[in-house]
């Protein structure tokens, strides 16, 4: 039987990247799957059309979860489809890497409101649909939260917030049968890399030489993982933070 018959799991930030390679990695296990996503329609109904024509229910759900009406609205339309929430994947952020003397207000709240606010309230309503069996919260967060990198701080405090906050709810939630956990991947090949130009960069090859693996990650390697959190083969972990970076310390 598939690991996730019956369930349904929410993906935020669902139509690209890693937030896609999990919303079809949890279809083909057997959840129903809500693709939600702020801007990008066309590559949300994508990833419905690929989950579909390998004989899996998915749709697609428009909500910009840095904005508290849209979330309330996500999972009104969530409810609507599926009745209930059994996983919850917090995928959707926003990266910006500024030096000091480039930081604004703006640029502060821009990240936070969506990394961690977001995540927050995202939460808060996915918890309404869970019932008493419980369900499985999954954060996206970053090896950055762990080891900061130059001009993100910003950013990397973002993500430091969502394993703090992901420690705080596994023992908020856990009465709850919720447990809540946190993968932080390193370098991942995604749109958004090659939109920034980084897929060729130096940066790149200076993260492989300090990776025992030798590569950077596809996004199916923390969808994996999303797969194994969402299911009840994890079901004795929670408040957990796990480094996907093939073995990168530094």
């Amino acid at each position: 039987m598939s690991k996730l018959a019956g369930k349904v799991a929410v993906v935020t930030g669902a139509s690209k990247g890693i937030g896609a390679s999990i919303a079809e990695h949890l279809a083909a296990e057997g959840a129903s799957v809500v693709v939600n996503y702020a801007s990008s329609k066309a590559g949300a109904d994508a990833v419905v059309k690929r989950i579909q024509d390998k004989g899996g229910k998915a749709v697609a759900v428009h909500a910009d979860v840095s904005k508290p009406e849209q979330i309330k609205s996500l999972f009104a339309e969530t409810k609507k489809a599926y009745g209930k929430v059994d996983v919850l994947v917090n995928n959707a952020g926003i990266y910006d890497f500024q030096p000091l003397d480039s930081i604004t207000p703006e640029h502060f709240h821009k990240q936070f409101d969506l990394n961690v606010l977001g995540l927050l309230l995202t939460t808060q309503e996915a918890v309404k649909l869970i019932g008493p069996n419980g369900g499985s919260i999954i954060n996206i967060s970053s090896i950055v939260g762990q080891m900061p990198v130059g001009q993100a701080s910003v950013y990397s405090a973002t993500k430091a917030a969502v394993d703090a906050i992901t420690v705080s709810l596994s023992q908020e939630l856990g009465p709850k049968k919720i447990r809540v956990n946190s993968l932080n991947p390193g370098m991942v090949e995604t749109e958004g890399l090659h939109t920034a130009g980084m897929v060729e960069s130096d940066f790149r090859k200076t993260i492989e030489s300090h990776t025992p693996l030798g590569r950077i990650a596809q996004p199916e390697d923390i969808a994996r993982t999303a797969v194994f959190y969402a299911s009840d083969d994890s079901g004795w972990i929670t408040g957990q933070t796990l480094i996907l970076a093939g073995g990168q310390r530094q």
